[in-house]
């Protein structure tokens, strides 16, 4: 029975060795289905195995040939089991790689090399195990090839890390996860200098040369205007319409949702950042200082960058080797601008915090002038080792568990200028402790507990300082960004249950269903009991006192009732955009802008499809959703037929409509035409759209055929 087995293994290694010189050699003229596809995508579960084989292996088989073991055959023999299992396993492992990286995401140097050493490993196991009973087959030759196996197996891992998690992945920690020097407002571009390291932190471990996911690149400003398998990252000026923004927005759990569960996610500060970008135009060259005073992009972009001010510290530097002993992957300390002994400590794991974590700092106390604990369970007993840090400037406490009780012992902080309390539990007592601090320019006080009342008396009995409720600076009121749609389809059967939320609390949003703007007075008030169950355009904005209100959103939401049990081309899509087949015409899923998405299906020609349905059906109207870009010859069909009845051979005509022609620079929108008849019952509907035949003079081909693009049916 053994040796069954072990000849079935000796077979299988042989195939294995066999195919992977077969995917070497062809893998560029080879279509890879879909359900090697998915063999492939096991890689990343299946390669730890042979991993730990092979290194117990390799390692036996280096010292097999020493006078004691070499006398023990269980020792030669259990090596050669290992040296199988490994081999065979490694040449599976390599297999699945091979497959997995014939996928367009993944690309580069890194992925090359990662290749040829898991290659290199394969061969090198399988060698070793044919050959090892050899009469040339020495002592120095299983040695070198030991040694390696192994070099490789180290190689091809960290490789692989870096194509799966970035290619800082290991050193990051190391590093204290900083990105990038916060850079001076004065000398700040807000794409390279705040954009972009959001960018490289939280983004490019997927959407970097060497791993291109959904075809993505983030690494320069050409890429990432290019877009990826989804279409357009986003649309200057549009945010609420752009991929990002929706992708960055979605529940985590969702699949859609970026980044990845997993990876280390946007802040709410690093969110509303991207989300002002895009609004305001995505400029690639702007500069902080040429921005309004009272931009809402520069306000949230200034979170990321170092004071203006050069302050001239009288305290020496601290030890470097200091400096990032205490930087972990929980707190990155770093110096506050380049040559400076000030040093800024932020706080990242909430999981991860303790007071000990606070004493530690201690070592710095003197050249620590910024400290984050935003989101800590920081308590006021921890205030006390806080007041300590004599040099500190800046402390942000916000949404920690202090109560305020505490707050008089960081009184010694004779620099102390900028303090955040907002979300806490402090109260108009305890918060009157900050009546003795001499330094105190600014207090953030919103989202607390505290009346417009209180903080007006608290104003006037400090008049020094600013007690700040929803305001930055002298700037007027910062805007809310727009309520967030937690639902992930906008398409439905019966009716929908719309789900919103907002990541600032207390906020209120008002919405309409009649196409008009929501306002703080008239428009109805959203308390997520909203259900539709027809088509509907939603509007809302998100309101709350001291802020302006947000942009308003727009959601078109769809009823299809009817869903058929197949769709056929009677003519094709064109080739470069046959998306996933006809089957995302029913799948209540939405292309969005982008038409290079998998989601739309483009025809150069007359669309036309034949729906079947197993059980007749009473319809009485059948939509189609379409896309209009009239910069990419993407127009209205000229006409819309529906036919139906019980026989395919024998359909009559139930409605024929015109859709209106687009009009010069007319702008990219989504769109429904809706064909209503007559309650008709039917088994089969065939519907034709006919394109535009010659495209204007001012389009983008005059004189040659228009295109339509849709993305989804609506049955009712």
């Amino acid at each position: 029975m053994k040796i069954e087995i072990k000849r079935i293994a000796e077979n299988g290694l042989f195939a294995a060795d066999v195919f992977i010189v077969f995917l070497v050699l062809f893998e560029t003229r080879m279509a890879i289905p879909a359900w090697m596809q998915s063999v492939g995508r096991m890689h990343p579960m299946f390669l730890h195995f042979p991993i730990v084989i092979l290194l117990l292996a390799m390692g036996m088989e280096f010292f097999r040939f020493s006078t004691d073991l070499n006398q023990q055959p269980f020792y030669r023999d259990f090596t050669g089991f290992l040296l199988l299992t490994g081999a065979l396993s490694a040449s599976v492992t390599v297999i699945m790689g091979l497959l997995l990286s014939n996928e367009s995401s993944y690309s580069g140097s890194q992925v090359g090399w990662h290749k040829w050493m898991g290659l290199a490993i394969a061969a090198i196991a399988s060698f070793v195990y044919w050959f090892r009973d050899a009469k040339w087959y020495k002592a120095p030759l299983a040695k070198t090839a030991a040694v390696l196996a192994v070099v490789c197996l180290v190689l091809a891992g960290h490789l692989g890390a870096g194509i799966t998690h970035g290619e800082d992945f290991i050193s990051t920690p190391l590093l204290g996860l900083r990105a990038s020097e916060k850079v001076p407002m004065e000398k700040a571009f807000i794409y390279a200098d705040v954009i972009q390291p959001v960018f490289k932190s939280k983004c490019m471990s997927c959407h970097n040369s060497e791993k291109a996911k959904g075809r993505l690149l983030l690494d320069n400003e050409e890429d990432i205007l290019k877009g990826g398998k989804g279409g357009k990252l986003f649309i200057a000026g549009h945010a609420d319409s752009s991929l990002i923004i929706k992708r960055i927005n979605l529940p985590e759990e969702e699949k859609k949702h970026m980044p990845l569960t997993g990876k280390p996610q946007l802040t709410p500060d690093e969110m509303e950042l991207l989300y002002r970008w895009v609004q305001s135009g995505a400029d690639f060259k702007k500069k902080f200082i040429e921005l309004p005073e009272n931009d809402s992009l520069r306000l949230t972009a200034a979170k990321f960058l170092a004071p203006p001010s050069e302050e001239k510290y009288e305290f020496a530097a601290a030890d470097e080797k200091t400096i990032r002993s205490l930087s972990n992957n929980y707190r990155v300390v770093a110096p506050l601008a380049k040559e400076s002994p000030a040093l800024a400590v932020d706080f990242y794991n909430r999981q991860q915090f303790s007071s000990k974590a606070l004493e530690d700092l201690l070592a710095v106390k003197k050249q620590l002038v910024t400290l984050n604990l935003n989101k800590m369970p920081v308590t006021d007993a921890d205030l006390k080792g806080i007041g300590q840090f004599e040099n500190l400037r800046v402390l942000n406490l916000s949404f920690t568990n202090i109560t305020g009780e505490g707050l008089a012992q960081l009184e010694p902080l004779k620099y102390l200028r900028s303090l955040s309390v907002s979300g806490t539990k402090v109260s108009d007592k305890t918060i009157a402790a900050l009546n003795h601090f001499k330094s105190l320019k600014e207090v953030f006080v919103w989202n607390t507990a505290l009346t417009a009342t209180e903080i007006t008396r608290l104003q006037q009995d400090n008049k020094a300082v600013r007690f700040i409720e929803g305001y930055l600076n002298d700037a007027p009121p910062m805007q809310l960004n727009v309520p967030i749609l937690v639902n992930a389809n906008s398409v439905f059967s019966d009716t929908l249950h719309v789900l919103l939320k907002h990541p600032i609390p207390g906020i209120e949003i008002r919405y309409t269903l009649n196409g008009s703007s929501p306002d703080s007075i008239h428009s109805a008030i959203f308390n997520n009991d909203l259900v539709l169950d027809k088509n509907t355009i939603f509007k809302a904005r998100a309101y709350k006192k001291t802020w302006l209100g947000s942009d308003s959103i727009v959601y078109s939401f769809y009823k299809s009732t009817y869903k058929p049990d197949s769709i056929r081309f009677i003519s094709y899509p064109a080739e470069s955009h046959k998306g996933d087949g006809a089957g995302i015409l029913s799948d209540h899923l939405m292309g969005g802008m982008g038409f290079n998405s998998d989601r739309w299906l483009g025809f150069q020609n007359d669309m036309k499809l034949m729906l079947e349905f197993a059980r007749p059906v009473e319809l009485r109207s059948v939509g189609l959703h379409l896309l209009k870009v009239v910069g990419a010859d993407i127009y209205p069909p000229t006409q819309v037929e529906v036919w139906g009845g019980m026989d395919s051979a024998h359909l009559k005509l139930l409605k024929t409509i015109r859709p209106a022609p687009a009009v010069k620079k007319e702008s990219p929108a989504l769109f429904l035409e809706e064909c209503k008849f007559a309650a008709t019952r039917v088994s089969y509907i065939k519907l034709v759209a006919l394109n535009v035949k010659k495209a204007p003079k001012w389009g983008n081909s005059p004189n040659k055929p228009g295109w339509i693009f849709t993305d989804e049916i609506l049955l009712n």
